[in-house]
C-alpha cells in the first residue's frame, strides 16, 4: 500500500503563508477575547442609562420639552398608556399642549439590559395625572429602548407603556373597552 506524504513544494508559498497567518490573526481580534464589551464598560453604560431615566422622569414631571427633545431620537416611536402611537414631534407637542400631565411617577423594578449599543429599560411605574383633562391613575409596565450613537450619546428610540390591571375573571376574558359586560349565567341553588 502506498503511503502519501504532504509535499509543501506543490503549494505556492503565498497561500501557505496566508493559511498560517489567518488563524493567528483571529487570536488578536476583540471577538476572540470576549463575547461582549468589558464588564466595566457595561457597568458604565448601565449607569449612564440609569441617569438618563432620571432625566426622562424629571422632564415628564416638569413638562421640560427641551430636555425631552434632547433625549428622543429623531426616529422615535412611542406607544402611550392609551395605545396611541406617537412620533417625536407628536410627543413634544403633547408636552407643550399639556394634553397629558403627569404629577407623580414612582418607578420600581427598574432593569437595564445591554445588547451591543442598545439598552432596553423595563420598569414598573405608579403614575398620577391627567390625560386630555381626565384624571388618570394606575400602575404601568414601561419599556424604553436607548441606542448609543457613535458620539457616545444615548437616545430613546422606542417606548411603550402597558397598564397593569387586575387578572381576567375566572374562565373568561376582560371585555373590550366600550363593550357591554357579558351576562353571567344564574347560579344553581
Amino acid at each position: 500500500m502506498a503511503q502519501r506524504s504532504f509535499d509543501s513544494r506543490r503549494i505556492p508559498s503565498g497561500i501557505l503563508l496566508i493559511a498560517l497567518c489567518v488563524p493567528a490573526s483571529m487570536l488578536s481580534t476583540p471577538a476572540a477575547w470576549a463575547d461582549g464589551p468589558h464588564p466595566k464598560r457595561n457597568d458604565q453604560y448601565k449607569h449612564e442609562v440609569e441617569k438618563l431615566e432620571q432625566v426622562w422622569r424629571s422632564a415628564e414631571l416638569n413638562d421640560d420639552v427641551d430636555a425631552m427633545d434632547r433625549l428622543l431620537s429623531d426616529d422615535y416611536v412611542g406607544i402611550t398608556m392609551t395605545g396611541q402611537v406617537v412620533t417625536k414631534p407628536q410627543q413634544l407637542d403633547r408636552m407643550r399642549n399639556r394634553s397629558m400631565v403627569l404629577t407623580t411617577i414612582e418607578l420600581t423594578d427598574v432593569k437595564v439590559k445591554l445588547i451591543g449599543t442598545t439598552a432596553i429599560v423595563t420598569s414598573l411605574a405608579d403614575v398620577d395625572g391627567t390625560n386630555d383633562g381626565e384624571p388618570m391613575h394606575g400602575t404601568y409596565r414601561y419599556t424604553r429602548v436607548y441606542s448609543r450613537l457613535p458620539s457616545g450619546a444615548w437616545k430613546v428610540t422606542n417606548f411603550e407603556a402597558t397598564r397593569v390591571g387586575p387578572p381576567p375573571p375566572p374562565g373568561g376574558r376582560r371585555p373590550r373597552p366600550g363593550s357591554p359586560e357579558p351576562s353571567q349565567p344564574p347560579k344553581p341553588n
